[in-house]
């Protein structure tokens, strides 16, 4: 049996699939099995899988990004699964160096690539993501310069669009919420699997290039805007315990506030508002992680990961505010 099996959720993109699945069959590790999950495309792509004999799940409709991974988790037994959006290639040494390291621990939950923005490969497009206790969700290293982001580290959680996961750990802290259908889906399952005292780690050697909304087709529209807002409402009750979920109240608000500020300057904040009041009215029907005393040093880890998020969003926030400033003067 191979180790990994590479899944590749996929909802009308056929114009990404040949490209994608080419670097696949070029990487120096070849110990992986591929499975398409379409979730009901209607772009030509089920008779493309066909006629290519392309391994796949196909799906009646579309159940997001969290309900297609979940169909590929649960239908693969092998030890690994890497979840690769349709709109990426992956150098040659990706699933090689992907595969070595979270080899290094059986605490390895999730091990994230260093994605590369397709078109312009010296900047970053992602380098794991990070959240914080303002309940802002974020790319590390979005924009910037790719040499930046040439060391290992942990990360508050991995990328699914590139990402290798440890299948067995899914069983225990249970498979992405498809309530969130998609957005911060892997944020979530990356602070469940933390707070089982699980971490994720950030493979700079594991490198893939990303298109970026190739599916929802732009970095803001009212759909991404108001499902990202639900689900940042979702993701702080289900895993905070309600003690953390009260002291943390203050900066989350201060968090939406600043949010809505600057999705009403460009033109989402009703959308925004949409989100946050449907993840309040909904909430109750996700499944909270219950606390458990003998995590207690678990989330005390996370808060202050929480805080540390805080802080290097900001000093990254005015990093690129003061470049701007000297490319102006």
């Amino acid at each position: 049996m191979k180790k990994i099996t590479i899944i590749i959720p996929n909802y009308n993109g056929l114009q990404f699939l040949p490209p994608c699945l080419n670097a696949l069959s070029s990487q120096t590790c070849q110990d992986f099995e591929i499975l398409v999950v379409d979730n009901g495309s209607a772009d030509g792509s089920v008779e493309w899988l066909r006629e290519h004999e392309i391994p796949a799940l196909l799906l009646s409709e579309n159940t997001g990004f969290s309900g297609a991974a979940n169909a590929g988790l649960r239908a693969v037994r092998t030890p690994y699964v890497i979840l690769l959006n349709n709109d990426t290639e992956a150098a040659p040494l990706y699933v090689e160096k992907l595969l070595k390291a979270i080899e290094r621990s059986p605490r390895i939950f999730s091990v994230s690539p260093k994605m590369l923005q397709m078109y312009h490969r010296e900047l970053m497009d992602d380098a794991g993501d990070m959240y914080s206790i303002m309940g802002w969700a974020y790319q590390r290293g979005v924009g910037q310069e790719a040499e930046r982001y040439d060391r290992p580290c942990h990360i508050f959680s991995a990328c699914a669009g590139a990402a290798i996961y440890r299948r067995e750990v899914f069983g225990r802290i249970g498979y992405f919420d498809e309530m969130h259908f998609a957005y911060l889906e892997d944020i979530d399952v990356g602070y469940r699997a933390k707070i089982e005292g699980y971490y994720n780690r950030y493979c700079p050697e594991a490198v893939v290039y990303h298109v970026g909304s190739g599916t929802s087709g732009s970095r803001y529209n009212p759909f991404k805007v108001r499902l990202a807002a639900r689900n940042n409402v979702y993701l702080n009750y289900k895993n905070m315990p309600p003690l953390q979920l009260l002291i943390n109240s203050v900066p989350i608000l201060a968090g939406v506030a600043a949010k809505y500020v600057f999705f009403r300057k460009i033109g989402f904040g009703r959308e925004y508002l949409a989100g946050v009041w449907e993840g309040i009215r909904t909430a109750r029907k996700t499944k909270r992680v219950m606390y458990r005393p003998e995590n207690l040093g678990n989330y005390l880890a996370i808060q202050w990961e929480l805080i540390l998020g805080a802080v290097i969003y900001v000093w990254e926030f005015s990093r690129r505010q003061m470049l701007k400033i000297k490319k102006m003067s």
